[in-house]
Order: structure tokens, then C-alpha cells, then sequence
């Protein structure tokens, strides 16, 4: 495999120089890099041709359940739960320092596998993995309980202990940054954990296994089993030996992990999924500042975050001049090669959520929105799409109720704060959401009325290490980021013993 994967990629490189070295390519499992139990393997597309980057060997239950074990002896027998906070730290900010050490490799994996511009990786996706890592490490030696004033003559503490051995699956929009979201806190809570990357998306985290043994995390601790949700992801949601389950993705998929998870051994599930995010934008906002905040709201990422500003709601007073802007920037908004550095927007991750996004632009259409601008593929090789943007949207529509993930946005108008927050809330998702405006009282209202998990004010993508982030209603629940992803991986355990004289002695 490895021969003819070194074939594979001089005959890549030979039509795209920043095709990087694809070096990892089998499942890491028990600190090894071992073909699957069947020998089967997948390809791996680059997003801008279509065309084949790697086969990469296919994980199944069987290769799960090596996985588990694997991961269910570093937690009952390792080192690494019953290591002091501090020496997990260290190891895991070696790792960061590993992956500052490779950000060009790592960035151009991303660049791809997933069409993300290759810029963006290295300011942005790649040190804030690094950054992720040393937040939780500077937090795995400050685990604490509490001391509990009890009712009676009893003395009562609590302990924080980690949950066990973690499966993670992790969607193929944010490779490093999702990767990082989940292996990060369980590493510094002391847990184990079985990684199953997006199938469409498995180089870069095949490559932070091979940075995290480098670091001298130990074997078994993390394991990647690149797959299929049907196989893969399934035979992780349903393990018996599997103590809890982190998922992001779609809502659909998110039912299904959870089905799994209760039907087994009723291991604990976290759920971050699909959102459809209202911005908005009151009468007294700065236009070029609105405009501008709502285009990177929607076409940030291609469209593909589950936070995108998808539905924009405009007052009234303002709506005629932020349409005839935001279209002109939309227009200027350039698309193409995510290795050009002048580009704001690259190919679409795959050919299937290409084709789902066409598809809901056809159904706009058909439902009688008005087609501002875009709408339509860009160019004929690879999976770009041009930044679309529908007015006259009736909430009823697929374009307003579906998360579509794509640069597709949906622009009303509005007259009053009521309406507004009525309209906002008019979803099936509550992820997060945007309020554009100066007037504190309106902050305070709509924010505390906004059915979402974080709302920004003034700003959009806010996201910071210390702030958790998470859903309300079919957005899922459970919390990434902050010390609350921390306490997510954590067991509290109660201890009681009487007090000296006590009518329990």
C-alpha cells in the first residue's frame, strides 16, 4: 500500500505542486499505523478537480473493536489516567509545539481534502489547534472537586474523574479545528478515545495521530479509524465498551448516534448538529460594517459551518441600500483556487454536498424566491459554487427551513423588534445567532429572547478557547469549548463519611 500510495502522489504532484506528501494513509491503532482487519480501502477526492488524492484504508467494526480495546487497556491499565495533570500537560503542549512545527504540511492536507483555502489554515485552523491544546493543557492539573457542607454530621467531597474511553466522530467541514474541539478536552480530562474522522477528510487527522506518538502520548490513548458512519461511526455509537460519544454533524445523523448510544449500553452522548442562523440587522446599524459582517456570515468556509448566517433579517428602514450592497460585494466576492491566496472562497468539500446545494438553489427558485445574484456552479472542473443570495423568502420555504451548508442566503425585511425575534425563532435549530445594532436596550432584549446557544452582538464568529459554544432545540446539547467541554469528560463522584460522635458511628 505504502508503494503504491508513493506512486499515487508523485503522479499528483506532477499535475499540482502543492499536492503535499501524503505520508499516513492506514488506521492508528494501539500507537501503530496497520491496513484494516479486511484490506479494504477508499479514495479521497481533492474537491478542486475530482480528482483522486489517496486510498485510505477503510475502518469497519472489526477495526473498531481493535480500536476499543485498544483504547479500553490504556484507560483500565495506562498511564495516562493515573498521571499526574501537570506531566499530561507537558505531553500535550509538545504536541501543540509539534503541529506549529508542520502548519505548511497540515494546512495543505486541509487545502486538499476539503477545499479550504490554504491561508486560512495557516493563520487561522492550524495555531488555533496549537492554541486548543495548550488551553486544555494549562487545565489538566487544575481538575478540583468541592467540599460539600452537608445537612447532617456527615463530611461530603466530590471528585472529577474522567468518563473512560471516548468515541469521537468529526465532521469533514473543520478537519483540524473539530478534531481538536473533541481529542483536546477528553486528553486533558485523562480519558481514552477512538477518533473517526469524515470520510471524505481523514489525511489530517491521520497525521496528528503520528504528531500525538511523536509527542510521547501513550499507545492506545488516541486512535484514528478513518470509515464509513454506516460501519464506522455505527460500530463506535454502539459499542459496548464505549463510555460516552462526542458527534458533531447533521441532526439526522445525531438521532442515530443517539438511538445507538441508548440502545447499548446507554453510554453518554454530546450533540453538536445543524443550525439555520438569523442575523439581525436593526435600522441603526453601520451599513458597510452589516454588509460586510453578513456576507462573511454566510460565505465564510463556503458556506459550510453550522453556525452560518444563512437567514438575514434587514429592517425596514435600511433594507434597499444593505440588498444593493450586499449583492455588490457578493459579486466581488472572488471564488476559485483555496491555494491562490487572493481568493475568499474555494470548492465545496465534495461532489455530494455540491450537488445537495445546486439542488436547494433549484428549489428556491422553483418556490418563487427572487435570485439576487449567484446561483449557479463556477467553471466546469471541481465543485465551486458562486455566493448565492435569494430576497422574498417566505418562512415556509426549503431554502428558509433547511440547513443547507453552501453559500446560499436567504435576505427579508422586517418592520418591528417583535417580528424580528418571532422570525428568528421560527426554527427547528437554535445554534447561534447575530443583532446588529447600537441601541443596548434592543441587545438586551433580543439576545435574552433569541432561542440559540450563543449569540454574537456586533460581530459574527466569535469564537474563543474559553467560550462555550453549543445548541438549543434540534441543535443538539452539550457544550465544546470552554471548561464546560472540559466537565463534559469528566464524572463527578460523590463521597460521604461520618463526622466523629456522629449517629452513624
Amino acid at each position: 500500500m505504502a508503494a503504491n500510495q508513493s506512486n499515487a502522489n508523485k503522479s499528483l504532484k506532477a499535475y499540482d505542486e502543492h499536492i503535499p506528501e501524503i505520508k499516513f494513509t492506514k488506521l492508528f491503532i494501539n500507537g501503530k499505523f496497520v491496513d484494516s482487519v479486511k484490506g479494504r480501502t477508499f479514495e479521497t477526492i481533492d474537491p478542486r478537480n475530482g480528482k483522486v488524492i489517496a486510498r485510505v484504508a477503510e475502518g469497519d467494526k472489526e477495526d473498531v473493536d481493535l480500536a476499543v480495546k485498544a483504547a479500553r487497556q490504556a484507560f483500565d491499565h495506562g498511564p495516562w489516567p493515573r498521571m499526574p495533570g501537570y506531566q499530561r500537560g507537558r505531553i500535550m503542549s509538545k504536541f501543540a509545539d509539534l503541529i506549529e512545527e508542520n502548519i505548511n504540511e497540515l494546512a495543505a492536507l486541509d487545502t486538499v481534502d476539503a477545499g479550504k483555502l490554504f491561508s486560512m489554515g495557516k493563520a487561522l485552523d492550524i495555531p488555533q489547534a496549537a492554541t486548543m491544546l495548550r488551553y486544555y493543557a494549562g487545565a489538566a492539573d487544575k481538575i478540583h472537586g468541592e467540599v460539600l457542607k452537608m445537612s447532617r454530621e456527615l463530611h461530603g467531597y466530590t471528585l472529577r474523574e474522567p468518563v473512560g474511553v471516548v468515541g469521537h466522530i468529526i465532521p469533514w467541514n473543520f478537519p483540524t479545528t473539530m478534531f481538536f474541539v473533541k481529542v483536546a478536552p477528553a486528553l486533558a480530562a485523562g480519558c481514552t478515545m477512538v477518533v473517526k474522522p469524515a470520510e471524505q477528510t481523514p489525511l489530517s487527522a491521520l497525521f496528528y495521530a503520528h504528531l500525538a506518538k511523536k509527542a510521547g502520548v501513550p499507545d492506545g490513548v488516541i486512535n484514528v479509524v478513518a470509515g464509513f458512519g454506516p460501519t464506522a461511526g455505527a460500530a463506535i455509537s454502539s459499542h459496548m465498551d464505549v463510555d460516552m460519544v462526542s458527534f458533531t454533524g447533521s441532526t439526522e445523523v445525531g438521532r442515530m448516534v443517539m438511538q445507538a448510544a441508548a440502545t447499548s449500553n446507554l453510554k453518554q452522548v454530546s450533540l453538536e448538529l445543524g443550525g439555520k442562523s438569523p442575523l439581525i440587522v436593526f435600522d441603526d446599524a453601520n451599513l458597510d460594517t452589516a454588509t460586510d459582517l453578513a456576507l462573511t456570515g454566510i460565505l465564510f468556509n463556503k458556506g459550510e459551518i453550522c453556525v452560518a448566517g444563512s437567514r438575514v433579517y434587514v429592517q425596514e428602514g435600511i433594507y434597499e441600500e444593505f440588498e444593493k450592497k450586499l449583492v455588490a460585494k457578493a459579486k466581488a466576492w472572488s471564488v476559485g483556487d483555496p491555494f491562490d491566496p487572493n481568493v475568499h472562497q474555494g470548492p465545496q468539500a465534495g461532489k455530494k454536498q455540491f450537488e445537495k446545494i445546486l439542488s436547494y438553489i433549484e428549489h428556491g427558485k422553483r418556490e418563487g424566491a427572487t435570485l439576487l445574484t449567484g446561483g449557479e456552479r463556477l467553471g466546469t472542473e471541481g465543485y465551486y459554487i458562486k455566493p448565492t443570495i435569494f430576497a422574498n423568502v417566505k418562512e415556509d420555504n426549503m431554502i428558509m427551513k433547511d440547513e443547507i451548508f453552501g453559500p446560499v442566503m436567504s435576505l427579508m425585511k422586517f418592520k418591528t423588534v417583535e417580528e424580528a425575534i418571532k422570525r428568528a425563532n421560527y426554527t427547528r435549530y437554535g445554534l447561534a445567532a447575530g443583532i446588529l445594532t447600537k441601541n443596548i436596550d434592543l441587545v438586551n432584549t433580543v439576545s435574552r429572547s433569541i432561542q440559540a446557544g450563543v449569540i454574537w452582538v456586533n460581530c459574527y464568529f466569535a469564537f474563543d478557547n474559553d467560550c462555550p459554544y453549543g445548541g438549543y432545540k434540534m441543535s443538539g446539547f452539550g457544550r465544546d469549548l470552554g471548561v464546560d467541554a472540559l466537565y463534559k469528560y469528566l464524572h463527578v463522584k460523590s463521597v460521604v463519611t461520618p463526622i466523629y460522635n456522629s449517629p452513624w458511628l
